[in-house]
């Protein structure tokens, strides 16, 4: 057999690292109608977008090295920018193919120009032939796959920056009788594990008949030999005699994250949403991969409220929305009190004050400006209610309003949780940390 050797001649991809290039696309694959709130359908996942981002990152974001770069485009002293920018187009179109073989992203079926091969003729010239949105624009899908990863590099990131790698459950300043030994050991009380100490309950034993029967003591220290002639001693336990093993308390917590979507988290030319997103998905890899016992729920409130899986958090979008705070607080109470857990906490986000509330009959009531006597009343009560059922309300601003700011003291001083002041830039790290480091002290 022969074999004929030639030239490798490398491909324009070998030098790109998808994940790192998912990562750049993270603003766009997490959108959060930040463009345009109104749309109806997602203007942000169309392919024109998809194709302009990876433009972006291939000459600003740093995912393919200069130098393949200029090997691609070639010299533009040559003049040839037509053949160069066919070259682009073709790179480009590559890379999307890649992202949906690989599953990042899923793109719709070419209807068309399956129908038109059934027909015996092809999609003719300038036709796509690919199936289309409203707008007339070809749509993608973002994957769990995606979604799955971009939360681990977020919560990759925000723990390096935390100067954080690896976090046991959560710790409390509490004593318990565990399997781990980190205490002395302490007599058993009903209700402890009966995880006991031998040494110390055959010990404390002997302590107590010792303590009981002074004279014996005393004579078999004064007559050895005969002790030792005698049968061997017999030791007997009683309950108040048991010693158990202490360890660190480490409870399990259940969850529920509730988002802001009003109108308000993507006014003012910031989009304050995308990062709220980005840190939930940070905080469910967070616990899949440290907290297994732990329970997450999310939950999102504008003018109403509404339990969303996990899975779908990174498709959810804001709109023309009021803040119907009080429903938020509500659904999410009854989420907790189906969980058995040691601990049950609210994380709630938000940028505004409660605007909107849900009548009895369904109606919703609104009021957008300044905090409505009649709403922060109804928002409290249900904050209370909180509290009466042992749940605390964590809550992160991302905004310094007045009336905001006096609400959520409010409310910690109600459910003596904790209020954090923060910026889209810093949320990751107060959440992640508020989580793994639980103190009963509030801040204001």
């Amino acid at each position: 057999m022969k074999y004929r050797y030639t030239k490798y001649v490398g491909d324009e991809l070998d030098d790109l690292d998808l994940e790192d290039l998912v990562a750049k696309l993270s603003d766009l694959l997490l959108s959060s109608g930040f463009g345009n709130p109104y749309a109806l359908d997602d203007d942000d996942r169309t392919m024109q977008a998809l194709h302009d981002a990876i433009l972006d990152a291939l000459f600003n974001g740093g995912v393919l090295p200069e130098e393949t770069i200029e090997q691609l485009l070639g010299d533009p002293a040559d003049g040839d920018q037509a053949d160069a920018r066919s070259k682009l187009e073709e790179l480009i179109q590559q890379i999307i193919e890649r992202m949906a073989d690989q599953g990042y992203i899923t793109m719709p079926p070419d209807l068309e120009a399956e129908r038109e091969r059934r027909q015996g003729r092809g999609p003719g010239a300038g036709e796509t032939g690919r199936e289309t949105g409203p707008g007339g624009q070809v749509k993608f899908e973002v994957t769990d796959k995606t979604l799955d990863f971009l939360g681990y590099r977020a919560l990759r990131d925000l723990l390096g920056s935390l100067g954080k790698s690896s976090y046991g459950r959560h710790d409390t300043r509490e004593q318990a009788t565990g399997v781990e030994t980190t205490g002395a050991p302490k007599a058993y009380e009903f209700g402890d594990t009966m995880n006991l100490d031998a040494a110390a309950t055959l010990l404390a034993a002997v302590e107590r008949e010792a303590r009981q029967s002074p004279a014996a003591s005393q004579q078999s220290s004064v007559e050895p030999s005969v002790a030792s002639q005698q049968s061997p001693r017999k030791i007997h336990v009683t309950h108040e005699d048991l010693m158990v093993v202490q360890g660190e308390y480490q409870s399990s917590c259940a969850t529920v994250l509730m988002l802001d979507c009003s109108h308000s988290m993507i006014l003012y030319g910031e989009d304050r949403f995308t990062p709220a997103k980005r840190v939930a998905l940070a905080l469910a890899q967070l616990i899949k991969t440290q907290y297994p016992g732990d329970a997450l729920k999310v939950v999102l409130f504008h003018d109403s409220a509404e339990e969303i899986p996990l899975a779908e958090l990174g498709r959810v979008r804001v709109g023309p929305y009021y803040t119907n705070t009080r429903e938020g607080l509500r659904l999410s109470r009854r989420i907790l009190d189906r969980q058995r857990k040691d601990m049950r906490q609210i994380i709630m986000i938000t940028d505004g004050k409660p605007s909107a509330l849900t009548q009895p009959d369904g109606r919703i009531y609104k009021n957008a400006f300044g905090l409505d006597p009649f709403i922060v009343a109804e928002t409290c009560a249900e904050v209370a209610a909180c509290r009466k059922s042992g749940i605390m309300i964590n809550t992160f601003m991302l905004a310094r309003d007045y009336d905001l700011v006096s609400f959520v003291r409010r409310v910690a001083e109600i459910c003596k949780g904790k209020a954090y002041f923060t910026t889209p830039y810093t949320l990751g790290q107060y959440v992640l940390m508020d989580y793994m480091d639980k103190k009963t002290k509030t801040i204001h």
